[in-house]
């Protein structure tokens, strides 16, 4: 029997955090034929309008809820409106109780939260939405680095407590809905899907490998100047001191105003930047690894295979081999 999906939209929602799942759901559906159906439901029937201004026809959320097998809510700029929003909200919540599994795509997450759904349980968003998440949401664990987070049903409270599924940003929908298919349908029909997609099954890292740096990288943001300083000298050692002096700043203020804009360490978004240049330099076909971290600041090869396995979870040979091949 067919997995019945309920695609929840609302006002502003973000195409691609529908049309990624969709898609996987469909290459499911094809390698194993009748393993899903959905349907597109929002609070009121007719068109609604996405954040990019194109209208999708939706029906009315169903309302004997327990007639779904899996709700997914996606996310968009209009998940603060949805928010408070209470029917909408309190639908979400009788689907909970039905026994329905609930799932999010990027920041529909904050739309179960303020349903109450994920509250003393462990979920993620996109990267953008965490700061806002921690401080409107703190009965959430919330998990920042996460591609995507699986809850288990729990039947130690009552009501039970459904399966919990929540991604990060946009394609993080996809890494999320791979799960769901090789959790019902197994790994073959999930490599398929993600083969068929051209997609790697599980990708490698967390939400961090992006966060840091595009925070740091905003129009309005106080450091870009800095940043382009450091790339263009990522052989120095550029400590603390070094990039407080071109910031002007005495070095504890530059560290405590550099953690509160871009919610990571100097250090940190140093490695980051010297790793997004070896990267770019591997990818380039740049015959001399030594050479590169080098030139990046590493020091030594060993020193920049440890950073690629803890930001990338992959190896500087793995990026070599993926530009060689393009």
């Amino acid at each position: 029997m067919a997995c019945r999906i309920v695609f929840v939209l609302f006002p502003g929602f973000q195409q691609l955090d529908l049309a990624g799942p969709m898609a996987v759901f469909e290459v499911a559906r094809l390698a194993q034929p009748g393993s899903y159906d959905w349907r597109l439901a929002a609070r009121a029937p007719g068109p609604v309008r996405s954040s990019a201004g194109v209208a999708w026809p939706v029906e009315s959320l169903p309302r004997a809820c327990g007639r779904s097998d899996l709700v997914m809510v996606i996310g968009g700029d209009g998940v603060d409106a949805a928010c408070q929003d209470l029917p909408l909200v309190r639908w979400l919540q009788r689907a909970s109780r039905s026994g329905a599994r609930i799932a999010s795509i990027c920041s529909g997450s904050l739309l179960l939260a303020a349903a109450g759904l994920l509250d003393h349980r462990a979920a993620t968003t996109h990267w953008s939405r965490s700061r806002q998440f921690a401080t409107e949401h703190p009965a959430v664990r919330l998990q920042p680095d996460r591609i995507y987070v699986r809850e288990p049903a729990t039947r130690r409270h009552r009501p039970q407590r459904p399966e919990l599924w929540t991604s990060a940003g946009m394609t993080a929908g996809i890494d999320l809905c791979l799960a769901l298919v090789a959790h019902d349908c197994g790994e073959e029909v999930a490599r398929e899907a993600a083969r068929q997609l051209v997609v790697e099954r599980r990708r490698p890292g967390g939400q961090s490998q992006f966060s840091p740096l595009l925070e740091a990288q905003r129009p309005e943001g106080r450091f870009g100047a800095l940043l382009d300083y450091v790339r263009q000298h990522l052989h120095l050692p550029l400590g603390v001191e070094d990039l407080a002096a071109q910031a002007c700043m005495s070095p504890r203020h530059f560290a405590r105003c550099f953690r509160d804009e871009t919610g990571t360490t100097p250090a940190q978004l140093v490695e980051r930047l010297r790793l997004e240049a070896a990267r770019a330099a591997l990818e380039g076909g740049s015959p001399s690894v030594q050479r590169i971290a080098q030139d990046c600041g590493f020091g030594s090869t060993e020193r920049m295979r440890r950073a690629f396995q803890r930001w990338l979870g992959r190896p500087p040979a793995a990026f070599r081999k993926a530009g060689a091949g393009q």
